[in-house]
């Protein structure tokens, strides 16, 4: 029997669940992007799930790179299932952290919803494929909750923080950099950090780096944003209107470069190009958390945990796309903390009753039956699109 009809049967009792017309079966495949550690659901999420009579299936293995073990899904409720081909060909809605691979992409199916980090505007080929797949794509980095981004700060909470630790480390001599120690020392100067943007992913990287000592300063074009930063930040961080003329000023004194300009849903502004890397500090180092946004240096394409690092002008470039994938553990707590309630609404609700009855989730369809509902997408590759309230009432 398969396993809708058990979901469906009303002769079956769920002895956790509500179950009734809103159940549904959720998917949870193991990541398989280079070095993810991450999973979408801890075995918490999956006991909630159950709770509102979900039917819930974990791959073999997908949390073990967390600290979760198979046994402590199976005794929350799910059932573990070996292969990725079965989870994708029986989940109604699939969930995951990074954006589905192309493996993953073939087996997405029409009327299927799938909701994960998709970051469609920097690759043309991942936004073609699951548009032809016909599933309905839900973004975690596009929904909109009182004009912040509750599901991407954790992760840029994260990043922000990683990028001045893992800064600091590829400054170091041995792994390239120029041999400069960001606290520096009495009598020496400390390192100076240049940070573009000063949104989560800034604020959490000036915070950091001003612990370790170094000279820091925020650019950003949101005065507002700079007041705020300017009276919660410690004397040795500065902030500073952005302009081409305030960058290229500071470039040259810059040790530590870190991206962190977001415009949501769509590809990153470039603002330093490579003709500006020339002015930086031989071995001076690059940490553009932009990359799954394209970047925000025209230099930057994106690298793994495996190979991290490569040299552009003399200048280090570290451009990991799934950087918070390294603290797997802090990162899936704090991911699903953020994503469980969104879950669940979405799960209850369905994709078209989602986009018609809940305007946050709503925001967070990128596309929805093969059809591209978000207009920062389709600017970034010249395309069509059409209001998600417009497609899902067609639906």
């Amino acid at each position: 029997m398969d396993l809708r009809e058990v979901r469906r049967d009303p002769k079956i009792s769920d002895p956790i669940g509500d179950g009734g017309p809103s159940s549904m079966i959720l998917g949870v495949p193991k990541e398989i992007k280079v070095q993810e550690y991450r999973v979408a659901l801890t075995p918490a999420g999956v006991r909630s799930c159950r709770a509102k009579g979900h039917t819930v299936l974990v791959q073999s293995q997908a949390g073990v790179g967390s600290g979760f073990e198979d046994e402590a899904y199976v005794a929350a409720g799910a059932q573990i299932i070996p292969e990725a081909e079965r989870i994708w060909g029986e989940a109604e809605m699939i969930l995951k952290v990074k954006e589905p691979q192309a493996v993953e992409q073939a087996m997405a199916r029409r009327g299927q919803t799938v909701f994960t980090y998709f970051h469609f505007a920097a690759d043309q080929k991942l936004t073609e494929n699951m548009l032809a797949s016909g599933a309905h794509c839900f973004a975690y980095e596009t929904l909109v909750s009182d004009g912040a981004l509750p599901l991407l700060t954790p992760m840029s909470e994260v990043a922000g923080r990683m990028a001045v630790q893992e800064g600091a480390k590829y400054l170091e001599r041995p792994f390239g950099g120029r041999g400069v120690l960001l606290a520096g020392l009495p009598g020496v100067e400390p390192g100076h950090v240049l940070i573009l943007g000063g949104g989560v992913v800034g604020t959490n990287a000036a915070w950091i780096a001003a612990g370790m000592g170094a000279q820091v300063t925020i650019l950003d074009i949101n005065l507002d944003r700079l007041r705020y930063l300017e009276e919660i930040m410690p004397a040795n961080v500065t902030t500073v209107y952005s302009d081409k003329d305030a960058l290229l000023e500071r470039l040259p004194h810059t040790d530590l470069l870190i991206g962190a300009v977001l415009v949501t849903g769509a590809r990153a502004p470039r603002l330093v190009t490579r003709e500006d890397l020339k002015i930086m500090p031989a071995r001076s180092v690059i940490v553009d958390v932009a990359v799954d946004q394209g970047g925000c240096v025209e230099t930057c394409r994106p690298t793994t945990h495996e190979d991290p690092t490569f040299d552009v002008e003399g200048v280090v470039h570290y451009c990991v796309a799934n950087m918070p994938g390294a603290v797997a553990r802090t990162s899936t707590y704090g991911l699903t903390n953020a994503t469980m309630p969104y879950v669940l609404r979405l799960a209850k609700m369905g994709p078209k009753e989602a986009v018609l009855g809940d305007a946050e989730l709503a925001t967070a369809a990128n596309t929805l039956a093969g059809e591209l509902t978000h207009p920062g997408v389709a600017e970034a590759f010249a395309l069509q699109s059409r209001p998600a309230l417009e497609v899902a009432s067609a639906l």
